[in-house]
């Protein structure tokens, strides 16, 4: 008996073959040695000439995720098989990676012996099949097998759901009646005209509210108000109106933002007409608005949680389309919004009513409209100010109502902020007046803690509650900045300054050490675009949060040329689109919290190249700022 055959008779499932069939099999082995760490499969790529018995040696075998780390790492030894699987279930393509160690000796059997076994000896076959499906049942190894990105053809909707204007959709005629108008009136007014949606003027004629079915449900029958009482009473608000020059996608947004069911239509005339979320939505079925409009409906926290979970494929479906970064931005923004709103609204109505009027407001990225899939919690409350007796109570429980509303907000997907900038934390849940004397210490104390909370709260977007509220707040904030803060704005635009951007002086990307990877961070990079337009906008008090709005203000006092308002904010969106798809990816593919962490050798010569561009845009810019704010210090 020959080596080959005394070795076959120990490896499975060869031992399960008669012996005249195993001394034929022997005579058809092939010897085969490899050098130290010799890369022989690739994932998905390699083909397999046939099956490999391991004599002596080891394989090493993994699958790589995007950012090629070995995931599932294996070790096949001596007396091994590896390749039949893949040879009959995957096209001859390798499943996995792998590598020769030191050493490694294998004998190789051509696929057509090795397909003439299986198809000769049933248990011989079984044996590959089976074991392909024992793996299958490990959740990550099949996640693996099959990438679970999904194609975007599935669920978006056309192209021209981007790029179409609301000027191309028929707006319904304006029913309106006057808010002295009784109920009654009103609703023999809504039968006649055959309208759903009935609006509301005041003395001069200009739209103040607006009734609808569920106003009569909600407003008039269930609190039993009398069918005699004016409509300005029971109307429903608020009224938001959006230009006829508008995008579909914009109007779809501003619905959801603002909460409103319907949208007048303006032209530089007045208003020509409305439109319902309704009738946008059903003539956008398959577009990711239905998806948002799921999340609002969503009851339970199993349910929202699911939906934050979808939000990925969501993403990548939209920038793998070419849909701008801003726009999916605007979408991430419009979910996280949403699903707070609910969770927010769920926990009063366990806690009963506020005991005071009250703002709930998000900051940092989320205030900003420029939220990623790695995103955490960042929000404050401001409650009216009351008088002594009251306001032990009315902290007690605005403190508890934030504690309930993070938790439940973690528990969906938004992290607790490592910086506690929270309003479960006691020192971000006051009253106006503490609000107010916290900006007014921040503005005038000169260390980097004090800027670093102005950059934070100067980012705030009121989300929900008393909207008046935040306007007083806004408004004092604008009397503050009125008279020039030189220290405080040198502080500010030094945040722009202290990251260098990544590039070398032999024109390559400066890298750092992750793993066996050399990276950059994507975050990082664009954080000075995001502190240089934050330190123009505080100087000349706007107050408009999200970035690409910013630039836009600034460019039209004349700060920015619009030739560096459009470099700069192509430089920023191109880079958060980098971002939100490399993330995506990595929850979506690799079953992995995403970072911010980019290896350049994984994009084309040409996104190099562009990156290279985008660093010297912002070293050009940090310029700009070191000497425009530098000089307001002497």
């Amino acid at each position: 008996m020959t080596p080959k055959y005394e070795f076959l008779k120990t490896v499975k499932p060869f031992d399960l073959l008669p012996d005249e069939v195993l001394q034929g099999v022997a005579e058809l082995l092939q010897e085969v040695h490899y050098p130290k760490d010799h890369l022989l499969y690739l994932q998905d790529e390699t083909k397999l000439r046939g099956v490999d018995l391991i004599m002596r040696g080891e394989y090493e075998v993994f699958f790589y995720d995007s950012e090629q780390n070995k995931r599932l790492v294996t070790h096949y030894g001596n007396g091994s098989c590896f390749g039949g699987a893949s040879i009959l279930l995957n096209r001859r393509r390798s499943f996995r990676t792998v590598i020769a160690k030191k050493g490694t000796v294998i004998y190789t059997l051509h696929r057509k012996e090795f397909l003439a076994l299986c198809q000769a000896y049933e248990a011989f076959f079984h044996h590959f099949t089976t074991a392909y499906g024992r793996r299958m049942l490990d959740e990550e190894y099949a996640h693996f097998i099959r990438p679970s990105r999904i194609q975007p053809e599935n669920s978006i909707a056309a192209d021209q759901l981007y790029s179409r204007k609301l000027e191309t959709i028929e707006p319904r005629a304006i029913i309106a009646c006057t808010g002295s108008t009784t109920i009654a009136e009103a609703a023999q007014l809504m039968v006649n005209q055959k309208v759903s949606c009935l609006f509301v003027q005041d003395g001069q004629g200009l739209i103040k509210g607006y009734i609808t079915d569920l106003t009569l449900r909600n407003n008039v029958v269930a609190r039993q108000v009398p069918y005699s009482q004016a409509v300005q009473e029971i109307m429903d608000q608020p009224i938001v109106s959006i230009g006829a020059q508008a995008y579909i996608y914009e109007a779809v947004l501003l619905m959801f933002q603002t909460r409103a069911r319907y949208l007048l239509i303006a032209d530089e005339t007045g208003y020509t007409g409305f439109i319902s979320r309704n009738k946008l939505l059903s003539s956008l079925a398959q577009s990711p608005f239905m998806f948002i409009q799921s999340v609002k409906l969503a009851r339970s926290m199993p349910e929202l949680k699911q939906r934050w979970q979808k939000v990925p494929e969501l993403v990548y479906q939209l920038l793998n389309r070419g849909v701008k970064s801003e726009i999916v931005n605007q979408v991430i923004t419009t979910v996280a919004d949403t699903i707070a709103i609910n969770v927010i609204e769920g926990v009063i109505a366990e806690m009963g009513q506020p005991p005071a009027r009250f703002v709930f407001m998000v900051l940092g990225s989320e205030g900003r409209k420029e939220q990623t899939l790695r995103t955490d919690q960042d929000n404050a409350i401001i409650y009216e100010d009351k008088a002594n007796e009251q306001r032990e109570l009315v902290r007690e429980y605005f403190l508890a109502f934030a504690s309930t509303v993070s938790e439940r907000l973690d528990h969906i997907g938004f992290s607790f902020c490592e910086g506690g900038f929270m309003a479960k934390n006691s020192k971000w849940t006051h009253s106006l007046s503490h609000w107010k004397r916290n900006y007014s210490n921040w503005l005038q104390e000169s260390d980097p803690e004090a800027v670093l909370k102005i950059a934070t709260f100067f980012d705030c977007r009121f989300l929900y509650g008393e909207k008046a509220i935040m306007d007083e707040l806004k408004a004092f904030l604008h009397e503050e900045l009125e008279n020039p803060k030189y220290i405080f704005l040198h502080h500010m635009a030094q945040n722009a300054l202290q990251y260098v951007p990544p590039l070398t002086f032999f024109n390559t990307i400066r890298t750092f050490s992750k793993g066996s990877q050399q990276v950059f961070n994507l975050k990082k990079t664009m954080t000075p675009i995001v502190d240089l337009v934050r330190a123009y906008a505080l100087r000349n008090r706007i107050f408009l949060t999200n970035t690409g709005e910013r630039l836009e203000a600034l460019s039209q006092m004349g700060i920015f040329t619009e030739k560096e308002h459009q470099v700069l904010l192509q430089a920023y969106y191109y880079l958060m689109g980098m971002r939100l798809k490399k993330q995506a990816i990595q929850i979506i593919d690799d079953r992995k919290e995403p970072d911010n962490l980019l290896d350049p050798k994984t994009l084309t010569k040409i996104e190099q190249v562009t990156l290279k561009e985008i660093f010297k845009v912002i070293s050009d810019f940090q310029t700009k700022i070191r000497v425009g704010f530098m000089e307001t210090l002497y």
